[in-house]
């Protein structure tokens, strides 16, 4: 077998080892953000770019009781928006993106959230990851993974992507692994990373991966 073939294989099956192991550690992984509707969702995971899914349901609670449909957020003012969406940060663009992804969402799919990425990525302010989470979250459709900041984080430090662009982890990620496991793999990591694998100093003693894990600082007991 060329050795391109082994070394792809050998990923995979590292791939599902770490799957695994991460399933049986977080077995009640899960949605982060709070939402009732494809709107909510797609609003909610719009707003928490560089901010914590806990301050984004702080900040949606009231919001969707105000906001309940695509015309409501397409015909808000920006300034008023921008204030209720002030705690999340960046909150002019995110404003200014709600407002227009509503617009279009009224005149080009009858105020209806889509459900395919196409769609979707059509929407202002709307790329693969905020995609890929309201076609899994609000639709169950896995179409691919939604790569934030700790899917990033942690497909470099197993070993399963060595880019740095987010469309090409993704696309390293989902040569790895079937496509039934893609919708769970962003929240096992999210988990792990939050738990375990945090950004500035890993607790690799307590880490379930650590035994294929690359970049582990400790030896296995």
């Amino acid at each position: 077998m060329p050795t391109r073939a082994v070394a792809l294989n050998e990923r995979t099956v590292h791939a599902k080892k770490i799957v695994a192991l991460l399933r049986l550690h977080y077995p009640h992984g899960g949605a982060f953000l709070d939402y009732t509707t494809p709107l909510e969702l797609l609003v909610a995971t719009m707003l928490s770019a560089q901010c914590t899914d806990k301050k984004v349901n702080e900040v949606t609670k009231p919001l969707f009781k105000k906001y309940r449909s695509a015309h409501d957020f397409a015909c808000a003012r920006q300034t008023a928006l921008e204030q209720e969406v002030h705690q999340t940060g960046f909150f002019r663009m995110k404003a200014k993106n709600i407002i227009a992804a509503a617009q279009r969402l009224c005149s080009v799919y009858d105020g209806t959230v889509p459900d395919t990425m196409e769609a979707l990525i059509s929407l202002p302010g709307v790329a693969r990851k905020t995609a890929n989470i309201v076609l899994s979250g609000a639709f169950n459709k896995a179409e691919g993974i939604a790569v934030d900041v700790h899917v990033k984080r942690l497909a470099g430090r197993l070993g399963l992507s060595s880019q740095s662009n987010t469309d090409k982890i993704e696309q390293d990620l989902m040569s790895l692994l079937p496509r039934h496991d893609w919708m769970d793999f962003n929240h096992l990591l999210v988990d792990h990373g939050r738990a375990v694998c945090i950004a500035r100093k890993p607790r690799c003693a307590v880490c379930v991966l650590r035994s294929i894990c690359p970049s582990a600082c400790v030896p296995e007991n």
